[in-house]
């Protein structure tokens, strides 16, 4: 089952709406979509795959308002249980998800990753997420990604642009 479908098939047996947007891949990063197509980008939340750099690797799905920075170097690797954590590459992410940087998606990902959500993504009304392939968002209210299994919300995943992470 090819990417797409694997997500729509996921999208599905959540049984909450969505809408999928159709997006020229060449714009599918956050903020050429937003500019382009008139989403808000408080409203875009991003996927990253992070990765604890231990032997082995371990990998988590992180969500944040794309107007967010995620906190890697306390949160994230507080949470991974590891010395240092960083973004996975975008070879990791193909690797592991079938998705390619731009499309990324918490729907349709392996089972057992981790998926931490960042609070702040559930205050929005509506938020727009990669599509599992750069040819497509998908739009829903934030409740949707409650119903995925082994969702976490976290305080503080992400903090603000600027701002000092919270010392824990």
């Amino acid at each position: 089952m090819d990417v797409e479908a694997r997500v729509r098939a996921t999208l599905e047996r959540l049984g909450h709406p969505y809408e999928i947007i159709p997006c020229d891949p060449a714009l599918a990063d956050t903020a050429a979509f937003c500019a382009t197509y008139g989403y808000a980008p408080e409203d875009s939340a991003n996927t990253i795959i992070v990765v604890g750099k231990e032997t082995p690797p371990r990998y988590a799905a992180c969500v944040v308002l794309a107007t967010t920075r995620l906190d890697v170097n306390r949160t994230v690797r507080r949470r991974l249980g590891a010395r240092r954590a960083s973004f996975a590459s975008p070879e990791e992410t193909r690797a592991l998800t079938g998705m390619e940087l731009g499309g990324v998606t918490v729907f349709g990902l392996p089972d057992g990753l981790p998926i931490w959500v960042d609070a702040r993504v559930l205050q929005r009304p509506r938020i727009i997420l990669g599509g599992g392939s750069r040819a497509c968002k998908i739009l829903a209210a934030p409740t949707i990604l409650r119903a995925l299994a082994g969702v976490e919300v976290v305080e503080g995943l992400a903090v603000a642009p600027g701002a000092e992470p919270q010392r824990s």
